[in-house]
């Protein structure tokens, strides 16, 4: 019996996932206006009462969404935080995440599209945006400490300067290439912004932090450059 319960939980799990991924698909396509609760279950291969069992309704499905992509945009920056010590490659690693999820992690495209979309404003949902914010801003206070950021700098400003920075050469590749530059175009904008914050010796480390941000990125040991052991 025991058995038979976890059973119908791993087979809930998998079938809410599965409508999640769905429905990152259809507001992908379609936006939120556009989507449609019979969009979603047709993609996921699913009755309307399956789906309306996990989901009480297109804004509560993307809502969903939404919190999946946070969970997933996590998850890259946990990674990025474990590959090395040096505060401003892991806002490197973070970029190239970024990069790499807006082109192959649906949840997250749809995520961040239902996030600045005028027609979803209404849905519930915990903004994400706060944490991404503090984030940077402890990377660059640590930069700081680290001497790769000027003091000057205050790290809270940088973390609410770069976020949006990051999220609109998003938007223009976007619309302009199809995302098909999305790392070009994140490459400048660092390339931009080290050669602001960063102290003399960080200037001249500007096209080694910026080469990190690639669909191939470069391997660890010539990220470290003395700066400690990462880790893989």
């Amino acid at each position: 019996m025991a058995q038979d319960g976890r059973g119908r939980q791993d087979r809930a799990v998998a079938t809410r996932a599965a409508l999640i991924e769905a429905a990152a698909a259809e507001f992908d396509e379609r936006g939120y206006a556009g989507a449609s609760m019979d969009g979603v279950a047709e993609r996921a291969g699913m009755t309307k009462g399956a789906l309306y069992f996990h989901f009480r309704s297109k804004a509560d499905t993307a809502s969903a969404v939404i919190a999946a992509q946070d969970e997933v945009s996590r998850r890259y920056a946990a990674a990025a935080a474990a590959r090395v010590a040096s505060p401003l490659e892991s806002l490197m690693w973070m970029s190239q995440g970024v990069a790499a999820q807006m082109t192959s992690e649906v949840v997250v495209r749809a995520g961040l599209r239902l996030t600045a979309d005028p027609n979803a404003r209404a849905i519930p949902r915990e903004h994400p945006y706060d944490h991404w914010v503090g984030h940077t801003a402890d990377l660059v206070r640590r930069a700081v400490d680290a001497g790769e950021v000027d003091p000057s700098w205050d790290p809270e400003l940088v973390g609410r300067v770069v976020n949006p920075a990051v999220a609109g050469v998003q938007m223009i590749s976007d619309v302009l290439r199809d995302r098909a530059d999305l790392y070009e175009r994140l490459r400048e904008l660092w390339t931009v912004l080290l050669s602001a914050i960063g102290t003399e010796r960080t200037r001249a480390e500007v096209p080694r932090l910026v080469a990190i941000i690639a669909p191939d990125p470069p391997g660890p040991a010539a990220c470290a450059d003395g700066a400690g052991d990462p880790v893989d």
